[in-house]
């Protein structure tokens, strides 16, 4: 039968620090909130702290020393109530078993928010400026963020003793809970602020000016500092991020600063090359389509695309060329068709022979 000593790895004539130290090493390996799901786990963490239970008391260690399990007999092992705290903040860190909750008196930051924009292609170009309102929360300006009336003090709360947690145990553990009474500020209000009925804050609607910069994509976030919700007790507030959506534009594409643009054109302009009319976000312009181009093809106009951010260069109007296909034909233009095909059967277009390999 396996030992206690065994158990935690130990020489029967272990000092009680190493004993400690052996126990803290394989509890936190073995412990049950790192192993979920695992029973062997937690069978191995049971026998853990019943071996510690009885190794770190000087008088069950040497009962156990003289007559083994039979001297435990009668003994209770199912619960110890402190065996966690004996390691400090360092065991409490890690599980966070036993840790005060933030008193009511601390300062807390505020909270940050997040709200979206959505804005055009025009807009993300062109940058906005704009009236966003912002719902949140801010302190109570009656009683600062106190929630209680002004004058009236705070009790430390009887049922946690100013804790802000209850514990109870179950088996070989200490749970630790939120106090139910205090909502774990660890003290309670004898007369709460008339205005925020005790909470603290109070809501508010804010019209905030921004500036959209130009070149902003869908995903982008834009920071504004301490804008979010009011800290407490002179804690600085929470910041304010706008997440940026951009809608589709019924014209172009957009792949990050490029836009893309079908242009449609006839198969004779693509042979022959043409002239094409290209809109772009500011004003349209005339494109050249060289002779021969074919389906697909792509043309640049450099610096027609989205501004690029801090400073960047701007992005390119990238021309697709989107080939069309007559559906009705006149007889004339059938009659012309059909010439042009008989040219190409007898080897009078040798422009058609790259395409043909």
């Amino acid at each position: 039968m396996t030992t206690y000593y065994e158990i935690l790895e130990i020489s029967r004539e272990a000092p009680l620090e190493e004993i400690r130290t052996a126990y803290r090493r394989l509890a936190l390996k073995y412990h049950p909130d790192k192993n979920p799901g695992d029973k062997v786990a937690e069978d191995r963490f049971k026998k853990i702290s019943e071996a510690y239970q009885v190794l770190a008391d000087s008088e069950k260690r040497q009962l156990y020393d003289l007559y083994g399990d039979a001297g435990l007999a009668g003994l209770d092992l199912s619960g110890f109530d402190d065996i966690f705290s004996s390691f400090g903040e360092a065991f409490e860190d890690f599980f966070n078993f036993g840790r005060t909750r933030e008193r009511w008196d601390q300062p807390q930051p505020g909270a940050d928010l997040r709200q979206p924009v959505v804005l055009t292609l025009e807009d993300a170009a062109r940058g906005l400026d704009t009236c966003l309102t912002v719902d949140r929360r801010i302190s109570c300006t009656q009683c600062q963020g106190d929630g209680a009336q002004p004058g009236s003090p705070r009790q430390t709360c009887p049922r946690c003793q100013g804790t802000g947690q209850v514990n109870q145990s179950t088996g070989l553990l200490k749970i630790f809970n939120t106090c139910p009474d205090c909502q774990g500020a660890g003290a309670t209000i004898t007369s709460e602020c008339l205005v925020c009925q005790g909470a603290g804050v109070i809501s508010e609607n804010k019209q905030i000016q921004v500036h959209i910069p130009a070149g902003v994509d869908t995903g982008t976030r834009l920071r504004l500092r301490g804008e979010g919700e009011a800290g407490t007790r002179g804690a600085p507030p929470g910041d304010l991020y706008l997440e940026v959506c951009v809608t589709p534009h019924p014209v172009f594409t957009r792949k990050h600063k490029d836009l893309y643009y079908r242009a449609p054109i006839s198969f004779v302009e693509a042979a022959l090359g043409t002239e094409v009319e290209v809109p772009t976000l500011r004003a349209s312009t005339r494109l050249a389509i060289p002779p021969g181009t074919q389906p697909g093809a792509t043309l640049r106009l450099p610096g027609l695309g989205l501004p690029g951010l801090r400073g960047k260069p701007a992005g390119d109007l990238v021309v697709v060329v989107d080939l069309q296909t007559p559906t009705r034909l006149s007889e004339q233009q059938r009659q012309l068709l059909q010439e042009f095909l008989k040219l190409k059967d007898t080897g009078g277009l040798d422009g058609f022979k790259g395409m043909e390999a």
